[in-house]
C-alpha cells in the first residue's frame, strides 16, 4: 500500500548485481518500499528497459533507478520517452551520472528523498541511433576491454590483454572523425560524452559541470607516428597541453564540442563502449544529443555540483 507522502504510482528498477551488491548492502528494497515505491528487480528475464517499459504500462507515473550507469541508461531512456520523471539512486561502482547529477555517493539511499519533496531538473540525453547514453560513447582501448570475456570479473587483466597493441601502434579506431579541425584518420581513442568534460585542472578532469548544454563533448587522441611507450601518459600529456590554450591543430590531442559527432570509415563495424557496456556498431557512427530531454527528481537537501573552476591562462 502506497505511503500518504506519495500517493502517486512509483516504480524502482533495482540491479541487485550492481556495485558488488550495494541495493542490498545498504538496504535500498526496504528503504524504497517503506516510502511507498514498488521494487522491481533486473534478472535474467527481465532486463532493466523492458521492467521500466511494463511499470509505465501498468501505471507508473515516476520511474526510479537503482544501479550502475548502464542501468540507468536504460531506465532514462523509457522515463524520457513516455514523459515520467525519473529518480537516480547511485547504487552502481562508479556512478558518474549519479555524482554529476550531485547526489550523494556515500549514501545512495539518500537520493529517495526525492519521492517526498523532489525539485524537477531538465537534463540533456546523448542519442546514438536508437540508444540513449547518459554518459559517454567510447572507441579504441577501453571498447576492446569490455569485450575481453571475464571483464566485469577482472577488469586489470582485461586491460592488460589489449593494451599491448595500442601502446606499440599497432591498433587502433578503424575509422575517420570530423572535428572542427579536419578529420581525424585513424585516431587511437575517440570518446563522446553527453556534455564536455572539464580538463582544465587536475583535480576535476573527467568532470561534467552541466549536463544541460546542449552539446556534445569530443576527444580524439590520434595516431602518432612512432607509438608513445605509455598510451595513457601520452593522453595525460595531450591533454595538459590543451589545457594550456595551445591551438588543436597538429597536437596530438583534438578536443571539441558539438551537437552531433559522426565517425565513418570502411570497416562494416566498430566496437564501442556505451555507459559501460559493450556494443557492436556498423558504420557510419552518428551521435547526437537531445537537449533537456530527461527530468530528474533531486532531493532538496542534496551535496549539489561545485562550481566549475575558472581556467587560468
Amino acid at each position: 500500500m502506497a505511503d500518504a507522502r506519495t500517493p502517486f504510482r512509483v516504480v524502482i528498477v533495482m540491479n541487485p548485481r550492481s556495485g558488488g551488491g550495494k541495493t542490498v548492502r545498504y538496504g535500498l528494497v526496504q528503504r524504497a518500499e517503506d516510502m511507498g515505491a514498488q521494487v522491481w528487480t533486473t534478472s535474467a528475464e527481465g532486463d532493466a528497459a523492458s521492467l521500466a517499459r511494463n511499470a509505465v504500462e501498468e501505471g507508473a507515473q515516476v520511474l526510479g533507478v537503482a544501479g550502475g550507469d548502464g542501468t540507468v541508461s536504460a531506465v532514462a531512456a523509457v522515463a524520457a520517452d513516455t514523459d515520467r520523471s525519473l529518480v537516480v539512486v547511485p547504487a552502481g561502482t562508479r556512478n558518474h551520472f549519479a555524482r554529476e547529477l550531485g547526489l550523494d555517493l556515500r549514501d545512495p539511499g539518500r537520493a529517495l528523498d526525492a519521492l517526498v519533496d523532489g525539485e524537477p531538473a531538465q537534463v540533456d540525453l546523448g542519442v546514438l541511433g536508437s540508444r540513449v547514453f547518459v554518459n559517454n560513447v567510447s572507441f579504441g582501448m577501453y571498447a576492446d576491454a569490455l569485450l575481453e570475456p571475464g571483464y566485469r570479473e577482472d577488469k586489470p587483466r582485461a586491460f592488460t590483454a589489449v593494451a599491448p597493441d595500442y601502446v606499440k601502434g599497432k591498433q587502433w579506431v578503424e575509422a575517420r572523425v570530423d572535428t572542427p579541425w579536419g578529420t581525424v584518420e585513424f585516431p587511437q581513442v575517440v570518446l563522446i560524452s553527453n556534455n564536455p568534460y572539464h580538463l582544465a585542472t587536475p583535480r576535476w578532469l573527467g568532470r561534467r559541470f552541466s549536463l544541460a548544454t546542449g552539446q556534445l563533448g569530443a576527444i580524439a587522441l590520434k595516431r602518432p607516428a612512432q607509438a608513445p611507450p605509455d598510451l595513457l601518459r601520452h593522453l595525460r600529456g595531450e591533454l595538459r597541453q590543451h589545457k594550456r590554450g595551445a591551438g588543436p591543430a597538429g597536437e596530438g590531442v583534438v578536443v571539441w564540442s558539438a551537437p552531433g559527432i559522426t565517425l565513418h570509415g570502411d570497416a562494416r563495424h566498430l566496437d564501442a563502449g556505451i555507459d559501460g557496456e559493450a556494443v557492436r556498431l556498423p558504420l557510419p557512427v552518428v551521435c547526437g544529443i537531445r537537449p533537456g530531454a530527461l527530468r530528474v527528481l533531486l532531493p532538496k537537501n542534496w551535496p549539489g555540483i561545485p562550481p566549475e573552476p575558472a581556467v587560468r591562462h
